[in-house]
């Protein structure tokens, strides 16, 4: 695994309304469709082998519902036929997506990770609950690895049993789970109305690495040096404009010239946030190598239902560290020195844009 490039398809478009959706919190749910720059050949071929190094694990996710645009089928077909790795992340719903995708990639799916979304109200509350199962089966049957998670939220309380029973049914195991945050207050909260206590024992009733880990690492500021930027990277798969990870480290355009190598420098121990808002991907793959982590698929996987192939267990279950040399003290001076100053001036340009949002959301209470 040489890098991991988080991919964001801009899309605003659900058919789902999540009580607890991070796009909702933020006032982002726009209805927008995205407007790509490149063909789905040409961003495949700007995310070739050769230009990232080696083969690597691409994950795609929406702001929105990820599989609404008609062209991300074809983009997942032709970055997978580069010969990476790719996860996508959906909320299951969209069965014409999942077979248009199977249809372009069948001789790629043994290295195809589909992230199910389990919104279990909103599915009930649009009959899709069935749809859901029966897209989580057809993707394992063409040879796909799945994973089906969770937000823990308030309103899934009453009916946890009865979830994590149906999951087993339907898939062999429980449900991973993901903590859920909410975003309105700085720092971030845990989004519950019971102690946070009782919210991580109700977590933890799932048996679920991938909770276990998110808690853990929640509002944890990590202090090692970090190779993100160097061995990962965040992409807007629309504009091409990429960054060392969430609009820190180096901004570039990689689709204006394919030809032109991409940089990559790790923004080491001046990370700007308070904590990785990601952690249970970058922080698991092993950007900061000093940290002692599950691998990414053990955070995932179930191996007792065996929700992954064979290929994408051996792939998911590596660190970046394997495939990428460690630098030098004097280079990790370097980076540290030149990301800190940086670091500096991004803090203050988003205290000035929380205060701004701030009172503009009091400008409309009044």
């Amino acid at each position: 695994m040489k890098r991991f490039i988080e991919c964001s398809v801009p899309v605003t478009v659900c058919n789902l309304k999540c009580s607890y959706c991070y796009v909702g919190q933020q006032n982002r749910k726009l209805g927008k469709l995205p407007v790509f720059n490149r063909t789905p050949e040409e961003i495949a071929k700007a995310l070739s082998i050769e230009r990232l190094g080696g083969i690597s694990l691409i994950s795609i996710t929406g702001s929105g519902e990820t599989l609404i645009p008609k062209e991300v089928p074809a983009i997942v077909s032709n970055i997978l036929k580069q010969g990476h790795f790719v996860n996508v992340t959906t909320n299951g719903t969209l069965t014409r997506r999942f077979k248009q995708i199977i249809e372009m990639s069948e001789s790629c799916c043994s290295r195809l990770h589909i992230s199910f979304s389990l919104h279990y109200t909103e599915l009930i509350k649009n009959k899709l609950l069935d749809v859901f199962f029966d897209n989580v089966k057809y993707v394992r049957d063409a040879g796909c690895s799945i994973l089906v998670q969770i937000n823990l939220s308030d309103e899934y309380i009453a009916h946890w049993d009865d979830i994590k029973d149906l999951v087993r049914k339907e898939t062999g195991a429980a449900p991973q789970v993901a903590l859920t945050r909410d975003e309105s207050v700085r720092p971030f909260k845990i989004m519950t109305s019971l102690s946070d206590e009782k919210y991580v024992q109700l977590g933890q009733e799932m048996h679920s690495p991938l909770f276990d880990f998110t808690v853990k690492n929640f509002n944890k500021k990590q202090k090692g040096f970090c190779y993100a930027g160097a061995w990962s990277a965040k992409l807007d798969l629309a504009t091409g404009s990429m960054s060392g990870c969430y609009s820190f480290g180096i901004n570039q355009n990689i689709f204006e010239n394919i030809n032109r190598p991409i940089r990559f420098e790790p923004i080491g121990k001046n990370c700007p946030f308070d904590y990785c808002f990601n952690s249970s991907h970058f922080l698991s793959l092993g950007t900061i190598p000093a940290l002692n982590t599950p691998t990414y698929g053990q955070l995932r996987n179930r191996t007792e239902a065996t929700w992954y192939s064979q290929e994408v267990r051996s792939f998911l279950n590596q660190k970046l560290s394997d495939d990428n040399d460690l630098l030098s003290a004097n280079a990790q001076q370097y980076y540290n020195a030149k990301y800190f100053l940086i670091s500096k001036i991004q803090r203050i340009n988003r205290k000035v844009f929380y205060v701004l949002q701030h009172l503009k959301k009091r400008a409309r209470l009044k």
